[in-house]
């Protein structure tokens, strides 16, 4: 089995990672600053539209979008690659479009939608969200309550929804919503385009996340929605969604790596030059193992999650693997920042370094797409066949 990249995705990697350090790695100090005062993880819309100019010129945008509307199609392996060295940074910054919900879209547009949302969104023209969870039930389908009924050429929704990214600044949501309130899960959940200014669309409050994001609650109160913006067929909203979401797992497996990856090299470079008690840093038994301990475990986590992208990219079932590549590589780049942040002592506290950044996205990563927990229990419960 080969363990490396191809050059072309080797190629590509470095150039993310050029990316990243020349561009997106010097706006941290002003991103930090921003979030520090309370005015949240962002950057201004001078810094966006030039780093914008300059992804786009380097051919970044659409990498993993259907070649017939302006990507790339490149396959999950050449992504983790990618996402690893965008990982890096703690500056927000997303190469349009976001993967997940492309992925979603890609498994479930008619020929209107791909024109009308698809091809738009992989140009960058739109930003886009998706609904999934509510309150009190989570991410799990089967406490969903936001229903879908159909009326005349129309679809009306009313419901809840919470924990949603960009709700307020997208051109476009995907809702999920019971249209089978027996079926649910199987057979009973559909998802819908829902436009931004839709009348019943609310976004009722910003959430304010550990780490300076914001996430945002919606309402929606007898939404209508028209009917061939349902996305997908009637009932079979769920597949689609756990492709989304498994490509949004896999990404954060990347990301942690990248993290991780940084913490440790931020590590090697101030352990020699730090003196305590006349000795540096780097002769300190405790210091050479979080090194060590640091080193093995990214090594582990980017070889799983390498293999599970290659599993993907050959039309295998990687269930389990995304599962045991989610928990492992969130929890292990969560040590390592930690342990990073104790290595700087006092000025791994501070707000001025990357690191409290990081551990602060980590830690919502380690809830976000499903808990650790819940991860540990799919890969159990896939081993010992107790899956109901």
């Amino acid at each position: 089995m080969d363990f490396e990249l191809s050059e072309e995705h080797r190629m590509l990697k470095d150039l993310v990672a050029r990316f990243v350090r020349d561009e997106l790695i010097p706006l941290e100090p002003k991103v930090l600053a921003s979030e520090a005062a309370g005015h949240g993880l962002s950057i201004d819309e001078a810094d966006r539209k030039r780093i914008d100019e300059v992804s786009r010129s380097l051919g970044l945008w659409g990498l993993d979008a259907p070649e017939d509307v302006g990507g790339s199609n490149l396959p999950m392996l050449a992504m983790v690659g990618v996402e690893e060295e965008i990982g890096r940074t703690v500056t927000p910054y997303t190469l349009p479009p976001d993967s997940p919900n492309l992925k979603m879209l890609m498994a479930t547009v008619n020929e209107r939608q791909r024109a009308a949302y698809l091809a738009p969104y992989v140009a960058g023209q739109t930003v886009s969200a998706i609904g999934i969870s509510e309150p009190g039930a989570g991410g799990d389908p089967a406490g969903m309550t936001t229903v879908a009924v159909r009326d005349g050429d129309d679809w009306v929704i009313n419901g809840r929804k919470i924990w949603i990214s960009r709700a307020a600044d997208a051109d476009f949501t995907i809702v999920m919503a019971l249209t089978d309130r027996e079926k649910r899960a199987r057979g009973g959940i559909s998802a819908f385009l829902v436009d931004k200014g839709t009348p019943g669309f609310k976004v009722v409050r910003p959430i304010p996340m550990v780490g300076g994001a914001l996430t945002y609650e919606v309402l929606l109160e007898d939404c209508r929605v028209p009917a061939w913006k349902l996305l997908g067929t009637e009932g079979n909203g769920f597949a689609p969604m756990q492709v989304r979401l498994s490509t949004r797992r896999i990404q954060m497996a990347a990301w942690s790596i990248g993290m991780a990856q940084r913490a440790l090299e931020m590590m090697i470079e101030y352990t020699p030059q730090r003196i305590t008690f006349g000795v540096p840093l780097s002769e300190r038994q405790a210091i050479q193992w979080w090194v060590a301990d640091a080193a093995t475990r990214i090594h582990a986590a980017r070889l799983m999650t390498y293999d599970c992208a290659w599993k993907l990219d050959q039309g295998r079932d990687a269930r389990t693997e995304i599962s045991m590549i989610k928990g492992y590589a969130t929890e292990m780049a969560w040590e390592v920042v930690d342990r990073a942040m104790q290595t700087f002592g006092a000025m791994g506290m501070t707000k001025e370094l990357p690191l409290q950044q990081m551990a602060g996205k980590l830690r919502t990563m380690r809830i976000y797409d499903g808990p650790t927990e819940i991860h540990k229990w799919v890969v159990a419960r896939n081993l010992l066949g107790t899956r109901r």
